[in-house]
């Protein structure tokens, strides 16, 4: 699985990633600057001992000889002397005699430990013949590169009385000042770093938190509520993103409103179809009988008064279907009409029961809690009574004519919540018709308009509630209801 990061990390890791490029590239060039200005600097401090040197030994050869000295008597005078320099200097001191020959050394071991010979390459004996000051050579071994510079030591004459080598490591030289540079520059880079590092966090949440803030506000976008342009200043980046935002805020509008207008025609039209359609059910066999009572008139036909008795009780029960149907239309389209307040759903299940008592097909039985349980909820009176009603109802008449059924209500409280059932032992509901059981104009009865379960869901979800069901073809129905426990916050 891939790291997923947020943009506000990825700029911040964006900007340690430049300004760790940036460091390592400043570094490199940094460090390649030293090594030449280091090199040019020990050159220049090597040639300030070599001078160094040449002054105290002429010192020295005035001191010692007035300025004169035989080759051959070189090593019995100076053999102090140039250890001392030596040492002061930190550099090893040869002296050969005029052929290349070593007369005396300050590190006489060294030669065979690091391979040199004890004479001068021909090389070097002819520059320094041929008119040259000073000669130089690098020799490689196995330690390191070292760097002999050789001159001649002259008298006051300035006749040449040896040949003065002067041998270093250069490794060792260059080691000691790059060791204290890189040394210094990792703890300016760690410094600087941590604090780069630092504000690049804050550049990284300030430029962020713009985006975060109408991150928020898109997050809270409710096409059911009216939703506040948001406000910037600055004409850049984010400003047209805004711009953009509230530009399809006012489109997202639009679109609501047109869509819930053609919702609402929509709903209207089918509304009215379903208006249209139950109406006229009733009216054919209206006009049927009508027809038929006119023949029967007009034929003089002797039983025409128990007929005319038939006619009548026909219209009485088909008027009442009709009426039944224009309550049941205008119950559906007052819903949104709730007068919250505070019901005891204990005392609203037991009155609606007390109403199917006197039922000749179902005996229906009510099972409630204890009086200590406070049943208070926060609901519509006339509404909460609607449900149970049309639940209770629908129980009863899910059960088949032929035999005498049993419907049983219960309530009981779970923590917070509510809840209440409604269950018969009648038809069940067939599976094919189960997901459409809360739609409008759904009915699995032969007369009624499908709003009854309808207009029960629209009111349990306004109360902020939850109805559900369970069923088994053939055995029988379980409608359970859950609501809320009415408290002193909740009538706010």
């Amino acid at each position: 699985m891939g790291i997923h990061l947020t943009l506000r990390q990825r700029i911040y890791f964006s900007m340690l990633t430049i300004i760790l490029l940036a460091f390592v590239a400043s570094g490199i060039t940094a460090y390649i600057n030293f090594k030449q200005q280091e090199e040019e600097y020990n050159l220049s401090r090597l040639s300030r001992k070599e001078l160094a040197i040449q002054e105290s030994m002429r010192y020295f050869l005035d001191q010692q000889g007035n300025g004169y000295m035989a080759t051959a008597s070189v090593p019995t005078i100076f053999t102090d002397k140039i250890c001392e320099l030596s040492d002061v200097h930190n550099l090893a001191i040869n002296l050969y005699d005029l052929r290349g020959r070593l007369l005396i050394s300050s590190s006489q071991n060294n030669f065979d430990a690091l391979g040199f010979a004890q004479e001068i390459d021909y090389t070097i004996l002819k520059q320094l013949s041929t008119g040259n000051d000073r000669a130089e050579m690098a020799k490689d071994v196995d330690h390191g590169t070292y760097i002999m510079a050789y001159w001649y030591f002259r008298d006051v004459d300035d006749r040449p009385i040896a040949v003065t080598n002067v041998r270093y490591d250069k490794r060792e030289v260059d080691r000691a000042e790059l060791n204290a540079f890189l040394r210094e520059l990792t703890k300016i880079y760690v410094g600087l770093f941590m604090g780069a590092a630092l504000l690049a966090y804050f550049l990284s949440n300030y430029i962020t938190s713009s985006l975060q803030k109408i991150g928020k506000r898109m997050a809270h976008v409710d096409l059911q509520q009216r939703n506040e342009a948001i406000s910037w200043d600055s004409n850049d980046e984010i400003g047209a993103l805004v711009n953009e935002y509230n530009r399809m805020l006012d489109e997202v509008k639009r679109s609501a409103s047109e869509l819930a207008k053609s919702e609402r025609e929509s709903a209207w039209r089918e509304m009215a179809k379903q208006v249209a359609h139950e109406i006229k059910n009733p009216l054919t066999p209206m006009k049927l009988r009508v027809q038929h009572l006119e023949r029967s008139f007009k034929s003089d036909d002797p039983e025409f008064e128990p007929k005319l008795k038939k006619f009548a009780d026909s219209m009485i029960e088909q008027i009442d279907a009709l009426s039944n149907i224009a309550s049941e239309f205008s119950d559906f389209a007052k819903m949104p009409k709730a007068q919250r307040e505070r019901v005891d759903l204990n005392e609203s299940i037991s009155g609606c029961v007390e109403l199917f008592h006197d039922e000749t097909n179902a005996r229906v039985i009510y099972n409630g809690p204890s009086k200590e349980v406070d049943t208070s909820v926060y609901i519509d009176r006339d509404q909460i009574l609607r449900v149970f009603n049309n639940l209770i109802k629908n129980a009863i008449q899910a059960i088949p004519e032929n035999r005498v059924g049993e419907v049983k209500v219960a309530l009981s409280r779970k923590d917070d919540h509510l809840i209440a059932t409604v269950e018969d032992d009648g038809m069940g509901i067939p599976e094919d018709m189960q997901s459409k059981i809360f739609q409008p104009n759904f009915t699995t009865k032969s007369t009624g308009t499908g709003l009854g379960l309808a207009m029960v869901h629209n009111i349990v979800d306004q109360a902020g509630g939850v109805i559900s069901f369970t069923t088994t073809p053939g055995e029988g129905s379980i409608f359970m209801v859950e609501l809320p426990v009415h408290d002193a916050g909740t009538a706010g």
